[in-house]
């Protein structure tokens, strides 16, 4: 498995940014997909966004046109930048990756809170 460790999660007030950072064991070249969740108190954990190795991209509706999800291969991390953010996006960001050789793994989480 890859160990995975989310950083940059904090308070912030609405339509305000935030970057988070998802930093890999090793090298994440191999690695067939990463991705963002977040899990919002009594909701289910949701896709936010995701990145293959080729950098396809697929966003979650809600964060279409606010979000970025990039990755960089020389320093074995990805990351989320969060614009206009909204107190809906409120929750706890969990990194995920994917690959065939390493299987599937996930960070132990960073919250994200949005509010006044």
């Amino acid at each position: 498995q890859v160990q995975l460790v989310e950083s940059g999660g904090g308070l912030v007030q609405p339509g305000g940014s935030l970057r988070l950072s998802c930093a890999a064991s090793g090298s994440i070249v191999a690695i067939n997909i990463m991705g963002w969740y977040r899990q919002a108190p009594g909701k289910q954990r949701e896709l936010v966004a995701s990145i293959t190795s080729g950098d396809g991209t697929n966003y979650g509706d809600s964060v279409k046109g606010r979000f970025t999800i990039s990755r960089d291969n020389a320093k074995d991390t990805m990351y989320l930048q969060m614009n206009s953010l909204k107190p809906e996006d409120t929750a706890v960001y969990y990194c995920y990756s994917y690959s065939v050789a390493r299987g599937s793994s996930w960070g132990q989480g960073t919250q994200v809170t949005v509010s006044s």
